[in-house]
């Protein structure tokens, strides 16, 4: 019997064409410009709309509750009167902490140009000529170092101007959310993965903000006693300082030591300057450069480089406003780009400082039954 030849199999179907990957990726950057643009223009909008956002995401947790045990309308109301009462607080807060420091400031004229002398004096002896002595003197003028430090207060005092905005975007935020459930049920059928992706972000930004606060008040009761302890003028509001700019990753005890190092350098001099500096190394470098990122990474997921980068980036995009919510933006755009997408998750292990993507459980064989 002849065998019968092999038969051909049909022709598959041409393959659909698909752009070369070297357009694609110049396409997303290139969108990824004008998105960015986009955002730095709006910044004064973008800022405030997305901090009233973080702060009703950290109050739903007690929203929720109040909704088993109460009416929909005095659940409303209080969380409502809860945020509007930690938000001006923060804003009371950092005026009492800037004006504070603008009014201690000007009483040491004397002294800081004491100190001035003082460092002239010692250039002088090692043989610094006179101009280059005239330099040093006029480029620490007094004037400017106050046109200087009134602009960084002006800077944060901005952010309480858009106060209005964010008490009102908080009160419709609070609002809807009577419904939110509902809609996010209806929502989830559609949309599967782009909800949960959302839920997850949503849930890393109450553990940051809980981490933060932490942390802040940790370090705030550690700054307050040590500074008291060196003496330097009004260190509970320094302190105070210190929990604020504690939600700033990385860099926030830096701004926050600006201040008691400058008053302590004008009350004692720069041995009382040193041992600031000294202390907030000691207790903020460890804690909010070490340990914080570290449990931060592990809350969100966010690995400490991220972290930092993250910092930067939104800080140039949307200002002081953007360095205090960097950790939430990047996990709304993690939640968009990465954790919508089933077919992006791989890129979790590379972005996150803990192992995200659960790891499929071991199944036990059972015994086979000995052969009768």
């Amino acid at each position: 019997m002849s065998s019968s030849p092999a038969e051909v199999p049909p022709a598959a179907p041409e393959a659909a064409r698909v752009l070369p990957r070297a357009f694609i990726v110049l396409l997303s950057f290139a969108a990824a410009t004008v998105i960015i643009a986009g955002l730095r223009g709006a910044s004064g909008l973008v800022g405030p709309a997305f901090l009233a956002l973080v702060l009703t995401i950290a109050s739903y947790p007690m929203r929720r509750w109040m909704d088993r045990h109460m009416p929909s309308w005095l659940a409303s109301l209080l969380c409502l009167l809860f945020v509007y009462l930690m938000v001006v607080v923060l804003a009371i807060c950092m005026i009492v902490a800037t004006a504070r420091f603008a009014h201690l400031l000007p009483q040491y004229e004397d002294e800081f140009n004491a100190q001035i002398k003082n460092l002239t004096d010692a250039l002088d002896k090692l043989g610094v000529s006179s101009r280059e002595l005239q330099d040093i003197a006029s480029s620490f003028d007094w004037s400017k170092l106050t046109s200087i430090i009134t602009g960084i207060l002006n800077g944060a005092l901005d952010l309480v101007g858009n106060l209005v905005f964010i008490l009102t975007l908080i009160l419709f935020m609070t609002i809807d959310g009577s419904q939110f459930p509902r809609h996010l049920t209806a929502a989830r059928e559609a949309r599967p993965a782009l909800i949960g992706a959302m839920e997850t972000f949503a849930h890393a930004t109450r553990s940051y903000l809980i981490v933060s606060t932490v942390f802040g008040l940790i370090v705030a009761v550690l700054d307050t006693l040590a500074l008291a302890l060196i003496g330097v003028p009004a260190p509970g509001v320094w302190g105070l300082l210190a929990f604020l700019t504690n939600y700033i990753p990385n860099i926030g005890f830096v701004i926050g030591l600006i201040p008691p190092a400058i008053l302590g350098l004008l009350e004692g001099g720069p041995g009382m300057m040193l041992a600031v500096i000294a202390v907030y190394c000691a207790l903020n470098i460890v804690i909010q450069s070490v340990i914080q990122p570290q449990v931060v990474g592990d809350a969100v997921g966010l690995s400490t480089t991220l972290t930092f980068i993250s910092l930067v980036f939104w800080a140039w995009v949307l200002g002081p406003l953007g360095a205090v919510l960097a950790i939430p933006l990047s996990l709304l755009v993690r939640a968009i780009l990465v954790d919508a997408d089933p077919d992006s998750r791989w890129v979790l292990r590379l972005v996150a400082n803990s192992d995200l993507i659960a790891k499929p459980k071991k199944t036990r064989r059972r015994p086979r039954a000995p052969a009768t």
